[in-house]
């Protein structure tokens, strides 16, 4: 069971029994299903990830943002076993809860890889996906990702933690700090974070992270658009690249003066890019 938290937190939405776990969800406009996948770390969820630009995609979209398992307020059951399968399972189950055939997925890092473990083995439930500094391949893992691992809840660590996503800090905001620092005052907040990536090596030495390899990219044809900044520090440009020169049907685009956070830090070239790749599907 999770930790109560408040019921007038913005993350808190609908709720949903998906693949036999109660999901916290946010739903908002019509026609063609998009469905908006958060990133992990120390309190994210689905809506702090898309708050922002999710209005402008509900002008045209079904707009749908679940918290997938171990992560926001959605249900953690006692002893769940974290994993990229289980993690696919549960965003199939999603689907199949609100009446979801096929969607566009964007995906924010985590939920990138999410999206493209999905379209591996399910490709007939995906037209297309827009991935935004997402894992693929293998990378280094540096000292801010080891930071991440050994996260301790507090205001000030939050926002410590916060600043090294966006290449430019003043993103981050105290209510930002605030919001995703009461995420993690739920049971196992950072349980499914740690199953993502290795324990650190001792003394701040780097370790190698093992995405989705790049044989099994290449098996991947769901037209893909690739979104990446150029000083992400989380998770490096060369896997932007991978994806774009492993999948067969991707496009990559880089940006600027960005960190990990396209959607906030390009936000307005970040919907437009968006909507141009799946405008054929809005409504």
């Amino acid at each position: 069971m999770m930790t109560t938290a408040s019921s007038n937190h913005p993350a808190v939405g609908k709720s949903i029994v998906a693949a036999g776990v109660r999901t916290n969800y946010h739903e908002l406009g019509k026609g063609h299903p998009m469905i908006l996948l958060h990133g992990s770390g120390a309190g994210v969820t689905g809506w702090e990830n898309w708050h922002d630009v999710m209005h402008d995609f509900a002008k045209h979209f079904r707009v749908l943002i679940p918290d997938i398992i171990g992560f926001g307020f959605t249900e953690r059951p006692e002893g769940t076993k974290y994993s990229i399968k289980l993690w696919v399972q549960h965003l199939l189950g999603f689907m199949d809860a609100v009446n979801v055939e096929k969607a566009v997925l964007v995906g924010n890092s985590f939920g990138g890889a999410l999206a493209l473990a999905l379209a591996m083995r399910n490709a007939h439930r995906v037209d297309r996906m827009v991935l935004m500094g997402t894992p693929a391949g293998s990378f280094t893992q540096n000292s801010t990702m080891a930071r991440s691992w050994y996260y301790e809840p507090s205001l000030d660590n939050m926002a410590e933690l916060l600043r090294t996503f966006p290449y430019d800090t003043s993103f981050v905001t105290d209510e930002m700090v605030r919001l995703r620092h009461e995420v993690t005052q739920l049971d196992g907040g950072m349980e499914a974070y740690r199953k993502l990536f290795p324990e650190p090596a001792q003394g701040g030495q780097t370790r190698e992270v093992k995405g989705i390899p790049e044989e099994d990219l290449r098996t991947i044809v769901t037209p893909i658009l690739a979104l990446h900044g150029q000083h992400d520090k989380r998770v490096p440009l060369e896997c932007g690249i991978r994806i774009a020169n492993s999948c067969p049907n991707a496009d990559l685009h880089i940006f600027a003066n960005c960190g990990h956070w396209v959607q906030i830090e390009r936000r307005d070239d970040f919907i437009q890019y968006t909507l141009n790749f799946a405008q054929n599907l809005a409504s």
